[in-house]
């Protein structure tokens, strides 16, 4: 059966299916950084990022956190509900790494208590950039409310993350959330969560489990992540 692409991204593509109000995501073995400037295939990608995602998410429904997932079909592609997804990325960090040390000079692994909670507008036109909470009021993105209940939403995500990671030795340092909203108005948490999406350090150490192995060539990109399925015990 021919499916109808409805959207293509980076790490994934988005399906319409018969029901309208749900869509098949495949995820692809494809891996990009610096907004898409650095990109690669690696065999077999796909298929552990969607293992990583479907550990996390039923570990995030054990919270009573909601998610588009609906089912996981195969290996490479899960049935979600239909949302129309909130322009914004949503990063949760523990400590500094990435993009804050180069904008705010932080040293990396400098812990931030409490969390912050960022946002940023997803538009690689313009290179993601930071948004305050009144840029997101001027832009009419959502309603402060909601911005408020995301926020809210976006930190208890990361404390069930943060303890759970913490319990298998490993340091989740940050990590991006994307939110959609439903045809009710219901908003609730899309996309993935995996080492595409987080940073991961064995605990004490700094030593990445996460995207920074490709960005900063640092390693075989895969055999991180398998490394770090292994030490959750997550079946590949």
């Amino acid at each position: 059966m021919m499916l109808t692409m409805l959207y293509e991204g980076k790490a994934k593509k988005v399906f319409a299916t018969n029901n309208p109000q749900e869509v098949i995501i495949y995820f692809k073995d494809d891996a990009t950084a610096f907004n898409g400037e650095k990109k690669d295939v690696f065999f077999d990608k796909g298929r552990v990022n969607l293992a990583f995602t479907r550990y996390f998410f039923e570990l995030l429904h054990s919270h009573n956190i909601k998610t588009h997932i609906v089912s996981f079909i195969d290996d490479v592609s899960l049935k979600a509900q239909k949302v129309n997804i909130i322009p914004l990325e949503v990063v949760v960090r523990n400590y500094a790494a990435g993009s804050i040390c180069r904008r705010l000079g932080f040293q990396k692994g400098l812990e931030f208590t409490p969390p912050l909670c960022e946002f940023y507008l997803k538009d690689d036109s313009l290179g993601d950039p930071i948004l305050c909470r009144e840029h997101i009021r001027y832009m009419n993105i959502i309603e402060e409310k909601e911005l408020t209940e995301i926020e809210q939403t976006a930190l208890s995500i990361n404390k069930a993350l943060f303890e759970h990671m913490d319990s298998f030795g490993v340091t989740l340092a940050d990590f991006k959330l994307e939110f959609g909203k439903t045809t009710e108005g219901e908003i609730i948490l899309a996309d993935e969560i995996s080492p595409d999406t987080c940073r991961f350090w064995i605990k004490g150490t700094m030593e990445s489990l996460d995207k920074d192995v490709y960005r900063e060539e640092k390693g075989d990109l895969i055999s991180s992540y398998k490394k770090l399925a292994n030490i959750l015990g997550i079946k590949l």
